[in-house]
Formats: C-alpha cells, sequence, structure tokens
C-alpha cells in the first residue's frame, strides 16, 4: 500500500468516475485503474462497485475511505513541516471562510500573511459554514472561519473550534434612499414595519434574524427574499427596502447605511480545524495572523466583540 494508490481511491470515490479522478490526478484512466486494483489486491477486497457510468463504494471501501483521507492529511502535513523548517519559505494552506468574511476580516488576514511570509501557497474556498465544515471533516481545507448562532448549532464533532468574535448584526439601508437614520438604534418592531428583504431560509442569518422576531412576539413577512448575501445588499442599494446583515458585510459598500438593533443578536464568528490533524508551521502561523486580525477588527468596530483573550 502507498500514498499514491490511497489518494487515487480517494479521487475515485469522491468524484465517483474513474475517468474526471485520473484527470484530477493528472494520470491516465489505465495507470489509475491498476493502482486501485493494486491496492485491492493488497487489502484482499474490493473496494469500488463498477458499473457503467456509476463507481460506488463497496462496505470496504466505506471502511477504508475516512482513514485514507487521515493518512493523506497527515501526509500533508509531513511535507508542509519539512518544507517550513527552512523557515516558512515554502509550504501551504488552504483557508475557507464566508463570502462575508472573505472580503473584510480574510482579506486583511491574507494580506498580512502573505507579506510575512511570500513563498506560502495560499489557496481560499468561499462557501457557507456548513459546506466549510464538511470540508474540513474530509481534509479538503485545513482551516477555516465558520459562523454560528444560537439558532442553529453548527455540526461537526470532529472539529476544534475556536470564538473570536460575536458580530453584530445590523440593519443597512441605502444611502440614496435611506429608510432609517445612520447610527440609529431600532427596535424589532420598528423592523417589522419597514420593508424587508429578507435572505433565503437555508441561510443561518434568516434562522437568527427570524428568532430575534420570534421573541418579540412578531411574523413579519419579507418584500423580497435574496439568493445570497451580494444579491440582497444589491437589492437594498437600489432602495427596494432594508435588510439584516452581519457588521462586516459593510466593508466595501459605499452606497448602504446602517442601524444597530437594540436587541443586538449577533452570530459567532469562530476558527476551526480537524481535530484529529496536527497542523503544519504555515498553518498555524496563518491561525495566529487570523486571530490578531480579529483582535484589531473588535477594537476598530463597536459592533464586533471579542471572544478570544
Amino acid at each position: 500500500m502507498n500514498l499514491d494508490q490511497l489518494r487515487g481511491f480517494v479521487e475515485v470515490a469522491r468524484l465517483g468516475h474513474f475517468t474526471r479522478a485520473a484527470e484530477a490526478l493528472h494520470l491516465t484512466q489505465p495507470s489509475l485503474s491498476r493502482q486501485i486494483a493494486a491496492l485491492e489486491g493488497e487489502l484482499g477486497a474490493a473496494l469500488l462497485h463498477r458499473a457503467r457510468g456509476h463507481i460506488s463504494l463497496t462496505p470496504a471501501g466505506d471502511t477504508l475511505l475516512p482513514r485514507a483521507q487521515r493518512i493523506l492529511a497527515e501526509a500533508d502535513a509531513i511535507r508542509e513541516d519539512m518544507d517550513e523548517l527552512a523557515g516558512l519559505r515554502r509550504g501551504r494552506v488552504r483557508l475557507g471562510a464566508p463570502p462575508t468574511l472573505c472580503v473584510s476580516l480574510v482579506a486583511e488576514a491574507i494580506s498580512a500573511f502573505h507579506a510575512a511570509h511570500p513563498g506560502v501557497d495560499l489557496h481560499l474556498a468561499e462557501a457557507g459554514s456548513r459546506t466549510l465544515a464538511d470540508q474540513l471533516a474530509v481534509g479538503q481545507l485545513d482551516i477555516a472561519l465558520i459562523t454560528a448562532s444560537d439558532a442553529r448549532p453548527l455540526p461537526g464533532a470532529t472539529l476544534s473550534r475556536m470564538p473570536l468574535l460575536a458580530e453584530e448584526l445590523v440593519v443597512v439601508t441605502s444611502a440614496a434612499q435611506p429608510l432609517i437614520d445612520e447610527g440609529a438604534s431600532i427596535g424589532m418592531a420598528e423592523l417589522a414595519a419597514l420593508p424587508l428583504i429578507a435572505l433565503d431560509r437555508s441561510y443561518d442569518l434568516r434562522a437568527t434574524t427570524d428568532a430575534a422576531f420570534r421573541s418579540a412576539g412578531l411574523t413579519p413577512v419579507p418584500v423580497l427574499e435574496g439568493p445570497e448575501m451580494d444579491a440582497v445588499l444589491r437589492f437594498v442599494e437600489q432602495g427596494l427596502g432594508v435588510a439584516v446583515v452581519p457588521a462586516m458585510a459593510l466593508t466595501d459598500r459605499p452606497l448602504l447605511r446602517s442601524a444597530r438593533l437594540s436587541a443586538k443578536p449577533t452570530r459567532t464568528v469562530i476558527l476551526a480545524r480537524r481535530s484529529d490533524v496536527t497542523p503544519g508551521v504555515a498553518v498555524s502561523a496563518m491561525r495566529e495572523v487570523l486571530i490578531d486580525t480579529a483582535a484589531e477588527f473588535a477594537e476598530r468596530d463597536p459592533a464586533l466583540h471579542s471572544l478570544h483573550s
């Protein structure tokens, strides 16, 4: 058994297709097929059900997959450690974050990290927190910023989590056609009387906002639902209504103005990684940069509160 065989097996399991897996690994399909066959021969068990146009895992494959992912993650960490012993002149960090953090906290952190360690390769994945948690769990990411709320706690027993920030949710309005006074503090009843643009119900932020309305005995009906954060912010910029968003969503949005909610609903920004994989030197360095950057953001913005001492 070798790492190339395990990597080939994991890629076939991920894509469910030999040809696409071979392309992703820069191999020919016959070479990849030989690797998998050799692995099955060494283990004495079939790992894949092979059918025309579809590949699925056998019970033996289901058992091997999480162990193979852990082995490959540890092997990658070992390689990175050996490179990084030279003083972080080389290495790799695969970082994930939700869109609102990518344009704010993460952008500053990456800028600072790259200035200090220009030889380290950075890979940024932008997705929702639940997707990022899944990617961490299977070794596709090294570290991620994820968010959670009391309304919908985030799953993921294999993750090590460090709360960094409590971020208030604020109400945003168009700067050109403001429906609320900038810097004001408004109650949930006042907010419910305004034309509300809401995120899709799949968003944790929507669940948090709905919970705040329920606590106040209110059930407002949005005038419009946006499929994702950028669309909602653009609708608000056009003066179609107001929206409840994280404070950091206002970064580089000069066409928006904000007001704080008297109920002060929040979401928690969490630094997460796999608890069963030792982080490499570059990942540990990125972790420290993210912690420092989060503390700096909290000092600048009264809607952010540091949770890391």
